[in-house]
């Protein structure tokens, strides 16, 4: 079985935009759970509204993969599935370390959709010497001084930091430095890293703060005029946080 240490995906050599790149797999689950139906074909206005975006910008997204369906029939729902998994590098093993098993790590280690996905929890690492060789979701966790070695062993090039902030910056560099060549942070800090390496971030803070944002600007909108209500103001930073087409992206990048 190929690992990810054996492959990269093309998408970047055949020019496909990060902002398509980040909605496949949108098309993908939606495509999924169309496969799951035994639903053979799909308009593309049909599989847009599943996946939450607008039709146009999917049949756009679609012609970088070479596919545009069949006009009065739709997309092969299998070939799309297919198609994706493909351009995703999903079609192989993708070994993947956990550091930091705590709460959230520990959740993530026994989140079902990882194999389904293409995705292999190789191991889960963590800095307290009192949870080596418990075992979370089936697997015995691994004291931080094996790192190296683990990432060696099994040809991981994925690694997911869930540590305390403190402790973030130094994981994500022995990481790097064993090879490591992709991380998704949910540590609440952002991580330096060299030309090469791929972070992406998840802080469900910022997720809720920007929620925060829309429902004060709703709030502001119900607002009968002239009652001394001040307009909503509009947080520092928001028009950067927006992806090339204007969306704010499902998971905020590094």
């Amino acid at each position: 079985m190929a690992t990810g240490r054996t492959h990269r995906p093309a998408t970047r050599s055949r020019g496909i935009p990060e902002a398509t790149v980040a909605r496949l797999p949108l098309y993908l689950r939606a495509l999924t759970a169309l496969s799951e139906r035994s639903v053979p074909t799909v308009s593309s206005e049909e599989l847009a509204a599943a996946a939450g975006v607008n039709s146009a910008k999917l049949r756009k997204d679609f012609s970088y993969l070479g596919s545009y369906g069949t006009r009065g029939v739709g997309y092969d729902v299998e070939y799309l599935v297919y198609q994706i998994s493909r351009e995703l590098g999903l079609t192989q093993d993708w070994p993947v370390v956990i550091v930091g098993i705590g709460n959230l790590g520990a959740a993530l280690a026994n989140y079902g959709g990882f194999a389904s996905r293409g995705f292999r929890v190789a191991a889960l690492i963590d800095a307290d010497p009192a949870m080596a060789g418990k075992p979370v979701a089936g697997i015995p966790v691994r004291h931080t001084d094996d790192l190296e070695k683990i990432i060696k062993d099994n040809g991981v090039s994925i690694g997911v930091i869930a540590t305390p902030a403190g402790a973030a910056q130094q994981v994500c560099d022995r990481l790097v430095a064993a090879g490591v060549t992709s991380i998704l942070n949910f540590a609440p800090t952002v991580l330096s890293v060299p030309d090469g390496v791929d972070v992406r971030k998840v802080d469900l803070s910022i997720e809720l703060q920007i929620l925060a944002f829309h429902e004060q600007r709703k709030a502001g909108e119900e607002t009968p005029a002239g009652d001394g209500a001040l307009p909503a103001a509009t947080p520092r930073g928001t028009s950067a946080d927006q992806g090339p087409d204007g969306d704010v992206p499902a998971v905020m990048p590094a």
